[in-house]
């Protein structure tokens, strides 16, 4: 009888334990970052990219992300897998800001600061284009946009060295 009541006692602690640690992992979760508000006019895409570097000193970039405006104004928000903002980067034609952590840098080059928040050249301008199933052509790159409807692009460059993989899901 002594067995039964210990192990119900057991039991009973352990399930405690349990919901405790349950609530302890609920409350340290960050909820997911809201959906920015469609703005009229203006073309939003959200979903992960990836972007591989064949080069040992540039570390992988793989984030959700919401891309919103067009190759001359717009802005590029990347998340970490709880839905936090990582970086924003925002252009328009007087310039670029990164905003990463608490730095704020500005720069009169998109491409410079694209450059410094994911450590390769990408062709922003085209990526645009090429979301909306244009495959503009952009020297050194070539895309593939077979899996579009799918929400899938896959653009690789292959010179200037050295060779990346940019792979993009789009949410439904």
């Amino acid at each position: 009888m002594r067995s039964a009541t210990m192990d119900g006692q057991r039991r009973g602690l352990l399930g405690g334990l349990a919901a405790g640690a349950l609530v302890l992992l609920a409350g340290c979760a960050t909820p997911p970052r809201p959906a920015s508000q469609a703005r009229v006019g203006v073309r939003q895409w959200n979903g992960r990219m990836a972007l591989q570097v064949d080069d040992p000193d540039v570390a992988p970039v793989s984030a959700g992300f919401e891309l919103s405006g067009e190759a001359r104004q717009g802005e590029l928000v990347l998340l970490n897998p709880l839905g936090n903002v990582l970086a924003t980067l925002e252009w328009s034609p007087s310039g670029a800001i990164l905003q990463k952590g608490g730095e704020r840098r500005t720069s009169p080059s998109l491409d410079a600061l694209v450059e410094e928040l994911t450590g390769s050249a990408l062709p922003v301008a085209a990526l645009f284009a090429w979301l909306q199933g244009d495959a503009v052509d952009v020297p050194g790159w070539t895309v593939n946009l077979g899996r579009l409807d799918d929400g899938r692009l896959t653009a690789q460059r292959q010179s200037p060295l050295p060779q990346a993989t940019l792979r993009i899901v789009l949410d439904r």
